[in-house]
């Protein structure tokens, strides 16, 4: 990946309708925006709806983007705000817990269990209030710092700190 001063002219020039650049800048960060629905979405087809949705945005809302950020900042904002529209506006949730009591236990092998774990574990997270869920996904998923998650999140660090405080609390109830 290029450095940061080559994401400036591609933005630059995308602002101003250059649509080679915006192609550039799309192909360049798509896996990024890929990556970030999916950990919020959990589901394939979703993060690939959310990162489409994200592309359009994107191609609307590139000229607001003022540096005064790294673009992944800015870009994480736009994402996770994609993110809330998808999951507001979807009337009906797929149901995974389905597919996993057709797993038995003698069915798992012993990888299989530690991610079934790591899965249960990250769908309570997702149940979990916005504000708490976006710095459990940030500060954990991510491996972002506090402050660097207060950034994205638009809030101090303290307030991240304790957003996980309370999400940690609230994941104990659901687990």
């Amino acid at each position: 990946m290029m450095d940061d001063q080559s994401d400036q002219w591609l933005i630059e020039r995308a602002a101003s309708g250059e649509g080679a650049a915006f192609a550039r800048l799309l192909e360049r960060h798509y896996d990024f925006i890929f990556r970030v629905a999916y950990k919020w979405c959990g589901a394939e087809a979703d993060a690939e709806d959310v990162a489409q949705d994200v592309c359009v945005k994107l191609g609307q809302a590139i000229h607001s983007y003022k540096g005064d950020a790294a673009f992944t900042s800015w870009l994480y904002r736009v994402t996770l705000n994609a993110v809330r529209d998808f999951q507001r506006a979807r009337t009906t949730r797929i149901e995974r817990t389905a597919a996993m009591a057709l797993v038995t236990p003698d069915a798992i092998e012993p990888d299989q269990e530690t991610n079934l774990v790591h899965e249960q574990l990250w769908q309570a997270v997702r149940k979990l209030p916005e504000k708490q869920r976006d710095a459990m996904l940030l500060v954990f998923a991510e491996d972002l710092s506090h402050g660097a998650a207060a950034k994205i999140m638009d809030c101090a660090e303290s307030t991240v700190s304790w957003h996980i405080h309370e999400a940690k609390k609230k994941l104990k109830e659901l687990l």
